[in-house]
């Protein structure tokens, strides 16, 4: 049966707050989560941004869960310092942390003042920043001059089990080349069709065989317009087209972008139903498609209803 986890959004929700959401959807009987990781919120109005590696050491100390965290090194973050946490989170949770990486968004990265590059040498540089951190934690001493710098690193404390390394994509092309180097892929829920091709592209870029995640953008409520006006409310500054989500510098510019969009259009990109049945059929058809674990994004505020309603109504069915 494929696993079902619950996702925990940094950007709409206080740290402590999603402490003790994270706490009941593992109650409710979810089996994982993934934890985002900004620096921003893609607007004003979500008005959130906790730091996720201190959450993570909490989150994972106060559940029994498993847990992933979608990161962008090489800008922000140094490759070193990521090999470093995640081998701690490692070490102290054995088997129950995963690393998924990206190449990032401005609205994040740019903070260090430095360019933002082009998505080619996004690509370049995460690769590199993946060899650093396999080699770090076999325990190698890493020097090495590209996109990114490091001078004599040697990782000390590392863990029996790493962390799996998991590819973010969101097109075919991207896909097909996290095939090549990634352990398993993440993806967010596109239309089935367009998701198949991302999948197939995975798999002839090396994947197939390999583990494969997926975040999945669900808005419930008890009627099909709140659950409608919730998502619109608060996620329609997330649904643009990588070229220009991955480029707008400011929580501000998603909001003007996304100015004239009317409510309807979140129907293309986020499940929304009031219909508990209705939910239990989209998971199952994006289960057939071979993921193991389905990440459940309620993108709209009402996460106590959602966690109790989906534990009641939906996950039962995927025991």
């Amino acid at each position: 049966m494929t696993k079902i986890s619950y996702h925990s959004s940094h950007e709409q929700f206080s740290p402590s707050k999603l402490l003790k959401l994270v706490q009941l959807a593992e109650k409710a009987g979810f089996k994982g989560s993934l934890s985002s990781d900004h620096f921003h919120p893609w607007s004003d109005v979500q008005g959130e941004s906790g730091f996720a590696w201190s959450w993570l050491g909490a989150a994972l100390t106060r559940t029994n869960i498993t847990f992933g965290v979608v990161n962008a090194p090489g800008q922000r973050y140094h490759p070193a310092i990521i090999a470093q946490a995640a081998a701690t989170l490692a070490d102290m949770f054995p088997k129950r942390f995963w690393l998924a990486l990206g190449s990032g968004q401005a609205v994040n990265e740019r903070i260090t003042g430095t360019k933002w590059p082009e998505k080619q040498a996004r690509n370049e540089r995460l690769l590199e920043c993946v060899e650093i951190i396999r080699a770090l934690w076999k325990g190698e001493t890493v020097t090495y001059k590209g996109h990114v710098r490091v001078e004599e690193a040697k990782l000390y404390s590392r863990p029996v089990n790493p962390p799996l390394i998991v590819g973010a994509a969101i097109t075919e092309v991207t896909a097909r080349w996290v095939g090549s180097w990634a352990d398993a892929l993440i993806t967010i829920s596109h239309p089935v069709e367009k998701l198949k091709k991302i999948v197939q592209a995975f798999e002839e870029g090396g994947g197939e065989g390999k583990p494969m995640f997926l975040k999945m953008q669900v808005s419930y409520d008890t009627t099909d317009e709140a659950a409608l006006q919730g998502a619109f409310d608060q996620w329609k500054t997330n649904i643009f087209e990588n070229i220009l989500q991955s480029e707008l510098r400011k929580p501000k510019q998603f909001e003007a972008a996304a100015m004239f969009m009317k409510p309807d259009v979140m129907r293309e990109h986020v499940k929304i139903s009031a219909n508990p049945l209705k939910h239990v059929d989209w998971i199952s058809e994006y289960a057939a498609l071979g993921f193991e674990e389905i990440i459940l994004h309620n993108v709209n505020t009402k996460q106590e209803q959602f966690i109790d309603y989906f534990g009641t109504e939906v996950l039962p069915k995927f025991k």
